[in-house]
């Protein structure tokens, strides 16, 4: 079956009264890659431990271990934050934040705008909490 754009499912999502037959026949059309296992392949491209990641990611091994056996649901700014630590470029780190259900680094917002900079820039997470509290932002953590 071919893909569709968003904008076809949403219109069709918009037409479509009855919430079965959308779900029927669109069943292939939806995203069937969840936010662990996306979190999960780029955490095994890197040569680091959950240990490296943790400290990295400025958040304890253990709370890191919990998300990964899928005991633990990251906050958006703790996924953030774990983002950072794997090094995931803008592009995956929007993708993480989409597929968690959270809306993704919003250049408008002065708080978003730093935080994507640093993505982009790899810059480490204590240099972005520094950013963000010298600009008077709430800090990843």
């Amino acid at each position: 079956m071919e893909s569709k754009s968003t904008d076809d499912l949403q219109q069709e999502l918009m037409e479509q009264p009855n919430l079965n037959a959308y779900i029927h026949d669109n069943q292939e059309q939806f995203s069937d890659s969840s936010m662990l296992s996306l979190l999960t392949e780029l955490f095994a491209r890197k040569k680091l431990s959950k240990a490296e990641l943790a400290r990295q990611a400025g958040i304890s091994e253990v709370y890191l271990h919990q998300v990964f056996a899928g005991r633990r649901r990251p906050s958006r700014d703790r996924l953030l934050c774990i983002c950072l630590g794997v090094e995931a470029t803008l592009d995956e780190a929007q993708k993480l934040l989409k597929q968690a259900g959270y809306a993704p680094l919003y250049p408008r917002r002065k708080r978003e705008a730093i935080i994507a900079h640093g993505i982009i820039h790899r810059t480490p997470l204590r240099e972005i909490n520094d950013k963000l509290f010298a600009e008077n932002e709430k800090t990843l953590f």
